[in-house]
């Protein structure tokens, strides 16, 4: 090949390559169709060129023009505070609101359970024995017991971070296991319904049930709807392994398995406020609508966050899996 002949036959193309480089954040439509075509053209300029005539000044500036154009086309990485705000604006309420049938059936089975469960305490003395001693359940209920005085046992900040780590734990237990079709998750659902029935049982049973349910709204509606999200969309993970669709069972469940990696991110923070609403607002010296008014609206944001802006995100294709670039390639699947 006659290089000084190859080097005039494309150096326009070359400098234009270069031009539109330089002005790669300012382009038209056709002008970044230009960029990609010239950017193909020269790359296979580049392995001409390596393959005949390797002559080091003109690999030196292909490789460098292939390279920089390269990064326009395929663009850099997105700063930081945007995929943040890309991922709690579109991705994780996305994600939660396509995953509401499996975490609102969840929540409506818990409550008819808790609430039978905590019926069947209070009306039965038989059963209380069953669970502590009288003097035990006295210790528990009374006035300045060990249900009321557990809000106030430790300083606000220690309590609220005690709080978070183990609701997160509960919450990511919730969201992982159910991998192994959902048993683990419906193992931590009954144990939390069970210890949840037994305390508003106990206290309806000593005439304090109302007192009790005041203390528990204010943090316990947001924190049980994060652990009704996380249980719900574990259960869902799992019900992937037995039915993995269209696709094969490792892609279903690598995808469902990024979207559940988006809700564990995003519980963090919802179980961060529920955890802040219990360390100082329950033990707080409110008037008890105060107190449950927070919790109230709490929950009704995070439920106007999923329904509003999850379900405009999800219609418009969000699906609350990482971006595409980062996702890797799946093998086609016949049929």
């Amino acid at each position: 090949m006659d290089l000084d002949v190859f080097v005039a036959a494309h150096r326009a193309e070359w400098d234009r390559l270069a031009e539109l480089v330089r002005r790669s954040g300012r382009l038209r439509g056709p002008e970044a169709d230009e960029l990609v075509r010239l950017y193909q053209r020269a790359a296979t300029h580049l392995s001409i060129v390596r393959s005949t005539s390797p002559d080091p000044a003109l690999l030196a500036r292909l490789s460098s023009l292939v390279t920089k154009a390269r990064s326009a086309v395929t663009g850099t990485h997105s700063p930081a505070w945007r995929e943040v705000g890309l991922f709690f604006s579109r991705r994780f309420p996305a994600a939660v609101y396509r995953s509401w049938p499996w975490w609102v059936a969840t929540t409506v089975v818990f409550t008819v359970v808790t609430g039978l469960l905590s019926a069947w305490i209070a009306s039965d003395a038989r059963v209380r024995a069953t669970i502590a001693a009288p003097d035990e359940i006295r210790a528990m209920t009374e006035p300045g017991g060990g249900y009321e005085a557990y809000y106030s046992s430790e300083p606000a900040a220690s309590f609220a971070a005690q709080v978070w780590t183990n609701n997160a734990q509960v919450a990511a237990a919730s969201l992982v296991l159910g991998v192994l079709l959902g048993l683990p998750v419906l193992l931590v659902l009954w144990t939390n319904a069970l210890n949840l029935g037994v305390g508003i049982g106990l206290m309806t049973s000593a005439g304090r049930g109302e007192l009790f349910l005041g203390l528990l709204a204010p943090h316990g509606l947001l924190e049980l709807t994060a652990v009704f999200v996380a249980a719900g969309t574990g259960l869902r993970l799992g019900w992937t392994v037995l039915d993995p669709g269209g696709l094969t069972r490792s892609a279903a469940l690598a995808r469902a398995g990024r979207s559940v990696v988006a809700i564990a991110l995003g519980l963090v923070v919802v179980l961060l406020v529920s955890g802040l609403i219990e360390a100082f607002v329950t033990p707080s010296g409110l008037p008890t609508w105060a107190r449950v008014g927070i919790g109230v609206a709490a929950e009704a944001a995070f439920l106007a966050y999923v329904f509003v802006l999850g379900r405009r995100a999800a219609a418009e294709g969000e699906t609350g899996d990482v971006d595409a670039r980062a996702a890797g390639d799946e093998a086609p699947v016949a049929g």
